[in-house]
């Protein structure tokens, strides 16, 4: 097979769940990354928790029997990472978060191509504001907010269809590898986990840029 990376633009798929802190940390710089990179940008709406309860149910035992020295570290770091970014995140009085409807309703959001206002705005709630977002008032509200008619989504989220679309991409997301959210693919098969590691796929852009220029 010919190898077409020199004549297509880099693509980068962002597989993530509204309920991560690091996720939503990712979500503010990834559309930079994508950008400076001259990268497509493709979102892909997953439900963490089935990729935990498939390939990484550790991530339960650690919640359960936290180490206390790494648990205030995590609470430092995740601080100083959105104090860096320049956005709030708190700590939810409801965590772990059931975030199914929210990530249903991304699908919505797509056909609108509204995803990144709505999804700033899942996380904007539930982050900065302690909105339970498993609660459809919490989404209807999020809907409204961003230009989607609630009743609409409401139905939407509710038909196998949009059911089956988080499902896939959850399904999807196991299959090549991954284990939580965030997770990136930039040209299908090179992974990158996590908010840190956003500066390594930045580099491996600007490298595709000096080797392809276009």
């Amino acid at each position: 097979m010919a190898n077409t990376s020199s004549t297509r633009a880099p693509k980068i798929e962002f597989f993530f769940d509204c309920s991560s802190p690091w996720t939503y940390l990712a979500f503010h710089r990834i559309g930079q990354v994508a950008h400076e990179g001259n990268a497509q940008l493709e979102w892909r709406p997953i439900l963490v928790g089935g990729v935990f309860n498939a390939v990484n149910d550790s991530v339960y035992e650690q919640r359960a029997n936290p180490t206390p020295a790494k648990l205030r570290y995590y609470a430092k770091d995740l601080a100083d990472w959105a104090r860096n970014y320049g956005i709030r995140i708190g700590s939810p009085s409801v965590f772990p978060v059931n975030s199914v409807k929210a990530m249903r309703g991304a699908f919505v959001a797509l056909e609108h191509d509204l995803l990144v206002p709505y999804a700033r705005a899942v996380f904007e709630a539930y982050w900065g504001d302690d909105v339970d977002i498993s609660q459809d008032s919490a989404i209807t509200a999020i809907a409204d907010r961003v230009g989607i008619e609630s009743a609409e989504l409401l139905e939407k989220i509710r038909q196998p269809v949009y059911k089956a679309r988080l499902r896939d991409n959850t399904d999807e997301l196991i299959a090549r590898g991954g284990f939580g959210s965030p997770t990136m693919f930039l040209n299908t098969d090179d992974m990158y986990f996590g908010n840190d590691r956003l500066g390594l796929l930045a580099d491996t852009l600007r490298n595709l840029q000096q080797t392809h220029p276009h």
